[in-house]
């Protein structure tokens, strides 16, 4: 069996060194890997395939950055050449960026069967490009593999539960299966120059980083909390950041990292603030709480007992849960047993 699994963005890599290495196990499947170029530099691309012995992939269109129309268009002709020469059985996309549509849109106008990791997720707000993005690739695909019962459900409302599976989540099994690296080599992983004790923070979304009123208060709420906050940024953010706002003498913002390093920032943290979906479920799994600065989130097993709270740009909420106690439940569990990407090579190999 010939797979196409196509990715493009930091969280696809992550998730596709999950599947890969336990498709590429088997050798009645032949995997070929390809890279849309989406994220593209150093600290958003290579260093992944590096760190998390992701093979090489074996075609990378180089799209890099531009609008929605332009970057889907230019890869959706180079996903459409590559489908055409590789003929495979099936085409794999992850998640929901430009690079997972423009993925469904070729395979699917092609007729290859297509299968989509991580449906289902709905945060019900039209006006992130994400949900577009993920409405599309589940309504086109053959095989929806869903990571919660929440997108599950989404699903069945939705009219797809006849080619909808619980796989559980794969961000699951690659947090469980590399956190193992990092307890084994933590001088290997660690930050230098970052406080002993810190609130780590993510911001990227455009509903905040296009929005100077959210940025002021998400700043201004940075300011109020009694502890040091580690800030990830892109240099090119940094700049805008830092000619355009005041940053907070207890921010101390630096250069991206790469996963292994960022799941360790996120172990070592006391608490964790983002707009990031992604990083909302690692430190769920990681057990520490969050603070998600957006009005919604597609995860709302995570909300169980404050371990996230949804706090949007609004700097007294923000400033509240920094600064409230530590959650004592335990978590509820939901996002399957770490053996998720086994299940979904399973269904595969039924296509």
């Amino acid at each position: 069996m010939k797979i196409v699994s196509i990715v493009g963005a930091r969280p696809q890599f992550i998730k596709a060194a999950t599947v890969s290495r336990v498709l590429r196990a088997n050798d009645a499947i032949h995997e070929i890997l390809l890279h849309t170029g989406q994220h593209y530099d150093e600290n958003m691309s290579d260093v992944f395939f590096r760190e998390l012995n992701i093979p090489l992939p074996d075609y990378n269109l180089e799209v890099g950055s531009g609008s929605h129309a332009e970057q889907t268009g230019l890869m959706l002709k180079g996903i459409e050449d590559v489908l055409i020469r590789e003929k495979p059985d099936c085409t794999l996309v992850y998640g929901d960026t430009n690079s997972t549509l423009a993925g469904a849109l070729a395979s699917t106008k092609l007729h290859i069967p297509l299968a989509h990791v991580e449906a289902g997720l709905r945060s019900f707000n039209r006006a992130m490009p994400e949900e577009i993005n993920r409405m599309v690739t589940d309504r086109i695909a053959d095989m929806l593999f869903a990571p919660t019962q929440t997108a599950i459900e989404n699903l069945t409302h939705e009219g797809l539960s006849d080619i909808t599976w619980f796989t559980g989540d794969v961000m699951f099994d690659s947090v469980l299966y590399y956190q193992d690296w990092i307890l084994g080599n933590p001088d290997k992983y660690k930050t230098p120059g970052i406080p002993s004790k810190y609130l780590l923070a993510t911001i990227h979304r455009a509903e905040n980083t296009d929005h100077p009123e959210n940025m002021k208060n998400i700043l201004h709420a940075f300011s109020m909390i009694s502890h040091e906050i580690v800030l990830p940024i892109h240099p090119r953010t940094r700049k805008i950041l830092q000619s355009s706002y005041t940053i907070p003498g207890n921010v101390h913002i630096i250069d991206p990292v790469g996963y292994l390093q960022m799941m360790k920032l996120t172990r070592d943290a006391i608490k964790v603030l983002t707009d990031s979906g992604g990083l909302q479920k690692e430190a769920y799994f990681l057990k520490k709480q969050c603070i998600t600065m957006r009005t919604e989130t597609e995860w709302i097993e995570t909300l169980h007992d404050n371990w996230n709270i949804v706090t949007g740009s609004d700097p007294v909420l923000i400033e509240n849960a920094a600064n409230s106690d530590i959650p004592k439940a335990l978590q509820h569990p939901g996002f399957g047993d770490g053996k998720s990407a086994a299940i979904i090579m399973e269904k595969l190999l039924l296509l």
